[in-house]
């Protein structure tokens, strides 16, 4: 389904004006969406204005006038209903006289009248938001706001209850693509030549104002990444910009004197900054947030100067930056936000100057992807040194120290009353937590995520404000009594961890929402489990537990329960009384009979299990996906109202008895070929999961929805064919299919974009991918007879290859411009890496010859598996 507000790329029915021929397309249906109906556009508009499913009587009938003016768009029912929310009825009547004279179907114009409502501050906020902003971090252009004296708190709050943006839950702004456009067009029509507007943020149309001198004063930002090749700014392009409060480059240098210059900056964004800055007599005096990334800075690098030399500077964002050289802050006082993500491991941080960062409230010191063995080598952080001065920082509200060579926190973190938010992730030597940690009163995130820690303090219960708590791939074998004190805890994460038990308090967790257990060493459940009456969502999958205690029916608020490949026999019949539960998925667990009281769960939409054992079952009335398993399927009754989308079988003869809207099928151990008109009822199947098949070749055709292939551990399959005849496979995943050596037809596979080739060691060559346009994933892992990589597509974004022992090269890769993420490990035969584009960010791990040893790594999925201690 493709869905657009601009049909004239597709090839749909048209008729051909010169002759009079109609041109049809069948593969392409056009449907027009409509308009809400009446009923659920005034819901739609009660909800944003009334926060109600109907407005109030006294407000019905400028509702529905409202409603009948906004030609039932979703959007703009949203956006004016939020906007008219809490306002006087006089101001309400202004609006519908405003939409009178807007025509039907002019949704920019109805989104206009909510525009206009907006303070001016409101607007400049909502205005560099459609051009720069969206999937930005909220807290950066904050501080930019700020220095313009606006007050970016109330005015973000005005804008989300009025649905212009809207604020994600990692605290990123977002907006829809249509308001996106609509504040894009307001900018364009605040004047008819470009340069004169205020906002450039077309690195094209931004590149030729700066190269042919057409800068105004007019101008406040201009955004010149993306480009085909970086470009060098001089200082007599910029004179022409005196206002400018904005700037993002990639690469590149200024050059020339800038003296009295870039004076208005308040955010610089630089990509590939050089490492010899050419400007002279640059000053930013009154840059707010500088964010640099990709760069290598050496040491006493000329840039810092001008960058650092104002006092106000609140931001300081440096992503994947090489620094040769400690940093000083003893110029840039009031900083509020300092982040070093993904950085190099071996790159000095700073000194005992951090500790002068009185007003500092946010601190993150982010590893790139690393092996342990050498973060211990790394001048990190070393036990309770530079520590001891960032827990002086007393105004400190977040802190990340994530992949660190932490052993121990010094005692003195209890000190950092406003902290928060600790994360302490992948600080794989950190074995233990001071007693201390208990004073942080105000912390509402603890996340220690893949640590050696062993147990908790009993002082963790005295966080009483705390909300989530990530405890996944520690040695945690108990938790401690106190944790039955976290009165607002929400999400309790013990994935991976060596927990054997949950203790009696953990039913005092009344505000628990969420429980993940997956991969733990949890043996059974408290019956204190049924206390958690707002628990939501319970993950229990592949643990050691073998049954449920009964009070598991106390669970009033439970949405989705996993069960999968536990020990579990038996389900207790207060499994009924889960009476809101949608997902209950217990696929390779030890279940094979479901109990009557499965029928009782009424807003059931999703259900897997292991087993046919459901003569006479009652199913749940709302039921719309059945993932099923097993060999007899003679027993096996389907709901009558089943849309069924996930079934898994093994009988191919079950073909001539599946719905024919089926979505989604597995067929596991097939051992003779499938008739092909079998599958041609099939005509809505989108994804196709072959797994165990016993056949030598398997051809695939006719499915003319297939998006998605996946044949998984056929040991005899020697030939894939008829994959050409697929023409809207978008994914081919192939694994563990080790005498396969040939796949037709894979570079005549239009559609496709992400090729997933893994553990298939007799083949020996790829064909040609190079004409696949819309193709952007590769990877190709364990195939230790290719003899080559293909050539490969321009529009190939990403390319993971794993023990490929037969290859010593890679082909070049510096024409593949959108190439941003290669990843490659295990690699012993590997010579060299070629040239790659500026944009590509490379992980390479295990590849000795490039001066990479074979040091484990927690992020290499084939170390855990050889060290099953990582986990």
């Amino acid at each position: 389904m493709i869905t657009t507000r601009d049909t004239n790329y597709l090839p749909i029915e048209e008729e051909n004006r010169e002759n009079g021929v109609q041109t049809h397309f069948e593969e392409f249906k056009k449907y027009q969406m409509r308009e809400l109906s009446h009923r659920h556009a005034l819901q739609l508009f009660s909800k944003h204005a009334f926060k109600m499913d109907s407005p109030p009587y006294d407000y019905y009938h400028i509702s529905r006038d409202i409603i009948g003016k906004t030609g039932g768009l979703p959007l703009a029912l949203e956006v004016i209903g939020s906007s008219l929310c809490g306002k006087s009825k006089p101001l309400w009547k202004a609006t519908l006289k405003k939409l009178d004279l807007v025509p039907n179907q002019d949704v920019c114009h109805k989104l206009m009248i909510s525009f206009e409502m907006l303070e001016d501050a409101q607007k400049e906020i909502f205005l560099d938001i459609a051009c720069y902003f969206i999937g930005e971090e909220k807290i950066h252009p904050h501080y930019m706001w700020k220095a313009l004296d606006i007050s970016p708190k109330v005015e973000i709050f005005v804008l989300s209850r009025m649905s212009l943006i809207k604020v994600d839950g990692n605290d990123r702004l977002m907006m829809h693509d249509l308001l996106r456009d609509f504040g894009r067009k307001i900018v364009r029509q605040e004047n008819k030549v470009l340069e004169k507007c205020s906002r450039l943020w077309s690195p094209k149309n931004a590149l030729d104002v700066v190269q042919n001198r057409k800068g105004t004063e007019n101008i406040t930002a201009l955004k010149l990444t993306g480009l085909p090749k970086e470009h060098n700014f001089t200082s007599e392009e910029f004179s022409w910009l005196p206002n400018l409060r904005l700037l993002e480059l990639e690469g590149g240098n200024l050059v020339g004197d800038f003296k009295n210059l870039l004076s208005s900056l308040k955010w610089l964004s630089w990509r590939r900054c050089p490492s010899d800055l050419q400007a002279v007599n640059l000053c930013l005096q009154n840059l707010v947030v500088l964010k640099l990334s990709d760069s290598k800075i050496p040491k006493n690098w000329n840039g810092w100067s001008p960058c650092l030399a104002n006092g106000e500077l609140k931001v300081i964002h440096l992503m994947r930056c090489h620094l040769s050289t400690t940093l000083h802050f003893s110029t840039c006082l009031n900083l509020r936000v300092l982040v070093f993500t993904e950085h190099c491991p071996e790159s000095p941080q700073f000194g005992s100057s951090i500790s002068k960062l009185e007003h500092l409230k946010r601190l993150e010191i982010i590893v790139a992807g690393v092996q342990p063995s050498k973060l211990s080598r790394s001048p990190h952080f070393e036990l309770c040194t530079v520590p001891s001065a960032i827990f002086r920082l007393k105004y400190l509200s977040s802190l990340k120290l994530e992949g660190q060579c932490i052993r121990e926190l010094h005692p003195s973190i209890g000190e950092m009353a406003g902290l928060t938010c600790l994360s302490l992730m992948h600080c794989y030597q950190l074995r233990k937590l001071p007693y201390s940690i208990g004073k942080l009163r105000s912390l509402l995130v603890l996340n220690l995520f893949n640590t050696r820690i062993k147990e908790l303090p009993d002082s963790i219960g005295d966080l009483k404000r705390l909300e989530k708590m990530n405890l996944g791939y520690t040695r945690i074998r108990e938790l401690p009594n106190s944790i039955g004190r976290l009165e607002s805890l929400l999400d309790l994460d013990l994935q991976f961890s060596e927990i054997i038990a949950l203790p009696t308090s953990i039913g005092y967790l009344k505000r628990l929402q969420r429980l993940f257990m997956i991969y733990s060493k949890i043996r059974e459940l408290p019956n204190s489990i049924g206390d958690l009456k707002r628990l939501e969502k319970m993950n229990l999958g592949y643990t050691r537990i073998r049954d449920l205690p009964n009070s598991i029916g106390g669970l009033e608020s439970l949405l989705r329960l996993d069960l999968q490949y536990t020990k579990i026999t038996e389900l207790p019949t207060s499994i009924g009384h889960l009476r809101r539960l949608e997902i209950f998925h217990m696929r390779g667990s030890k279940i094979r009979k479901l109990p009557k009281a499965i029928g009782m769960l009424e807003n059931l939409i999703s259900l897997g299990y292991h087993g046919y054992r459901n003569i006479e079952m009652t199913w749940p009335p709302q039921l719309l996906y059945l993932l099923i398993s097993g060999e007899d399927f003679q027993s096996l009754t389907c709901p009558p109202q089943l849309s069924a989308r996930d079934i898994f079988c093994s009988d191919r003869q079950y073909l001539t008895r599946l719905p024919l809207g089926l979505r989604f099928l597995q067929l596991h151990g097939v051992k003779s070929p499938i008739e092909q008109r079998l599958l041609f009822e099939l005509r809505y199947l989108s994804e196709l999961w072959l797994s165990g098949w016993c056949l030598k070749e398997i051809e695939i055709e006719q499915l003319e929805n297939l998006h998605c292939l996946r044949v998984w551990d056929c040991k005899s399959l020697v030939r894939l064919s008829g994959l050409s005849r697929l023409g809207k496979l978008e994914e081919l995943d192939i694994r563990d299919c080790s005498q396969l050596i040939e796949i037709r037809d894979l570079g005549e596979i239009e559609s496709l974009e992400k090729l997933h080739i893994d553990k298939c060691g007799s083949i020996e060559r790829l064909t040609d991918l190079s004409r696949l346009h819309k193709f952007q994933s590769l990877f190709v892992h364990q195939c230790k007879s290719l003899q080559g990589l293909a050539d490969l597509p321009n529009s190939l974004e990403t390319l993971s290859i794993e023990d490929l022992s037969s290859i010593e090269r890679l082909p070049d890769l510096s024409k593949l411009q959108k190439l941003r993420d290669l990843y490659i490990s295990h690699w012993e035969s590997l010579q060299g890496l070629p040239d790659l584009p500026n944009s590509c960010h490379h992980d390479i791990h295990a590849c000795p010859l490039l001066g990479e040893s074979g040091d484990v790594s927690v992020s290499c999925r084939w170390c855990r598996k050889a060290n099953p201690g990582l986990s």
